[in-house]
């Protein structure tokens, strides 16, 4: 009864998401007009977008910080009113640590998007059954310090105590050690816990998936998860593109299952995964945020060209910005979207703003290198493990440059310099600047290095990103990561 409703719910304001997006914007100003933020942009003067756009300038953390520090300090009714309930604890790359306010009204988007993803899937697939055994969500520790006298700690232990009471019966690990700090320890001790249940919903972010599945296998001896597990039926996930690891995880479990894909941050949940037959997220347009777009040309501008949901278009990247009932006001999260449908409103994470390579104009994304290593792999029958690309702008042998590529297969190509010949091809359908600077001569076909087992566990431990919601970047424009590795 519950999933029907939710999708019926579901149903009705994803084809009403132009009016609820005016109507959130009109609503998050007026509850914020007093604030301090409020009244230092003038909220009382506006009346539509322009006016918005007018008043409140696009901001990163680092921008929106002297706000931000006094809401840590304990100072109310700064950015929202009141005080946050909670900080989400996040690393910056510029920034250091951020902390991101979650309030009483925002905390809502986080919990019942994903309660609505889930329980949209059980009433499209009709698999009421995931209830019936125990699931797990491998996230990062629940134990919160203080800041500023407000809870502080990962979104994902955030989210620990915050988990609606018909779910904790059936929830594993205990909590005891999901406060476990050290990853493989505590991954041991999930193991523990977890190996004799009936699981029949996993979740998490796949690399660190993967380890559990092999931790599983090693421990029993079994040759798949289905064997350990034979009533396990759903992988939900979010935070990196699935596809660079469905081939083992799939074969990991024995079988492909169903997954369902969700994209929460810090800021907010933004999308999830409505239908199993489309791989497109449904943006959250009834959730307390209103979002703006930024072509992702015009990110870096002075005064970035912005747009309502009604005027993007499909088939082009987008810098996300959001507007949210916790107080961020055209904040630029970092990440590229990419817009499939319009009717609804559907989105694919195409990567992330500072993510990329563009040392010679290329502005090579995320999204383009996954689909162009997926496809040789998937031609070759090569399995990947994990990979990272970095610019490499001088040559020790004095040549042109090049793009040099990281790769951990699970399965090595018969040939690896064939292999990484037919990437370069297929990046240059994806990227056409990419295609000019090798057609040009200013870039030479890319090369391609094969690390050993565990290269990139190793390097996620030696930076204590080892679990949790830890992702590896899939591209850089320095070579500090590969520098490492």
């Amino acid at each position: 009864m519950a999933a029907s409703i939710v999708a019926k719910s579901i149903h009705k304001w994803k084809n009403n998401a132009v009016a609820d997006q005016k109507r959130i914007m009109s609503e998050l100003v007026l509850k914020a007009n007093k604030t301090v933020f409020g009244i230092d942009h003038s909220f009382d003067k506006i009346k539509n977008y322009e006016n918005f756009k007018d008043q409140i300038p696009v901001r990163d953390y680092e921008e929106l910080r002297s706000y931000i520090d006094r809401v840590t300090d304990g100072i109310p009714n700064i950015l929202w009113p009141g005080k946050p309930k909670y900080f989400a604890k996040t690393s910056g790359t510029t920034s250091g640590v951020k902390y991101i306010p979650i309030t009483n009204d925002s905390m809502p988007n986080h919990i019942k998007s994903a309660r609505n993803a889930l329980l949209n899937y059980i009433h499209q697939v009709n698999n009421a059954e995931v209830f019936g055994g125990k699931l797990i969500f491998l996230s990062g520790s629940p134990v919160l310090e203080k800041k500023g006298g407000i809870n502080t700690g990962r979104l994902s232990g955030i989210v620990n105590h915050e988990v609606p009471s018909w779910i904790r019966p059936n929830q594993l690990p205990s909590f005891e050690t999901n406060c476990i700090d050290d990853w493989e320890e505590k991954l041991d001790k999930i193991v523990s816990e977890t190996i004799s249940q009936d699981m029949r919903l996993i979740g998490g972010i796949p690399p660190w998936v993967q380890m559990y599945y092999e931790r599983i296998l090693t421990k029993t001896g079994k040759k798949t998860i289905k064997e350990v597990f034979p009533n396990y039926s759903v992988f939900m996930y979010g935070g990196v593109n699935f596809e660079p690891y469905r081939t083992k995880l799939e074969e990991l479990v024995g079988r492909r299952i169903d997954a369902i894909e969700t994209y929460p941050a810090s800021e907010g949940f933004i999308a999830f995964q409505d239908d199993q037959n489309d791989s497109g997220l449904l943006l959250n347009t009834n959730s307390g945020i209103f979002f703006e777009f930024i072509p992702v040309e015009n990110i870096f501008d002075k005064q970035p060209k912005r747009l309502m949901l009604d005027q993007v278009v499909k088939n082009k990247d987008y810098a996300l910005i959001i507007n949210n009932n916790a107080g961020l006001w055209a904040y630029n999260i970092g990440d590229c979207i990419r817009f499939v449908q319009l009717n609804p409103y559907k989105i694919i994470v195409s990567g992330r703003v500072k993510h990329y390579i563009s040392a010679f104009g290329e502005h090579v994304i995320g999204k383009e290198v996954e689909e162009a290593i997926l496809l040789v792999a998937n031609r070759h029958n090569v399995s990947i493990v994990e990979f990272t690309v970095a610019p490499q702008v001088g040559p020790k042998d004095g040549g042109l440059p090049f793009h040099e590529w990281f790769v951990e297969f699970d399965r090595l190509p018969a040939d690896l310099e064939k292999f990484a010949a037919a990437v370069d091809v297929e990046m240059c359908t994806q990227n056409i600047y990419y295609d000019d600077l090798i057609k040009g001569n200013i870039l030479q076909p890319l090369k391609m290095r094969a690390l050993p087992k565990g290269s990139f566990i190793n390097y996620m431990k030696s930076q204590g990103k080892l679990g949790g919601q830890n992702k590896v970047p899939r591209l850089s424009n320095d070579r500090k990561i590969v520098d490492q590795l």
